[in-house]
């Protein structure tokens, strides 16, 4: 598994808002990691809002959008994207990748990477965070947002 070795990050999150950007498709995993971001908002103290989009191609602009509103500390965008027969997978993929990075460093916001692209289904269940998953990607996603707004807000 591709968790091997990631860090115990535990932040405190009291006085943080983060908003939570979710996209629709594979609702059980997007269960999964929408249930773990929240549960990790409020082990942490932060506060937490979520939002829902069509899927993966959607997350960036909605996430420049809510990282661009007063109050808001760090963005944490959910979503799955398993292969398929077809080049689709990389398209989405990459513009996913690409415009959520831009978004953060636009917007000097963090952003919580938590899109899972997978080979197949299996390997999405495996990191959804759900009860008998090997990982959480959505509470992984959701530390590493929080962790990242207090390093800056020490910066600034």
């Amino acid at each position: 598994m591709s968790g091997a070795g990631s860090p115990d990050i535990q932040v405190d999150g009291t006085g943080l808002t983060v908003v939570i950007v979710a996209g629709s498709w594979h609702e059980v995993v997007m269960d999964g990691l929408i249930a773990s971001a929240e549960r990790e908002c409020e082990r942490a103290g932060a506060t937490h809002r979520l939002v829902r989009v069509p899927g993966c191609f959607e997350l960036p602009v909605v996430a420049q959008e809510v990282a661009s509103q007063e109050g808001v500390d760090a963005v944490v965008c959910l979503g799955v994207i398993i292969r398929g027969g077809t080049p689709h997978f990389d398209f989405v993929a990459n513009a996913a990748t690409d415009g959520l990075t831009r978004v953060a460093l636009d917007s000097r916001t963090p952003i919580g990477f938590g899109v899972l692209t997978c080979d197949n289904e299996q390997q999405a269940l495996d990191r959804a965070g759900l009860p008998g998953s090997p990982e959480d990607k959505g509470l992984e996603a959701t530390s590493a947002a929080l962790a990242t707004a207090r390093t800056l807000k020490a910066l600034r």
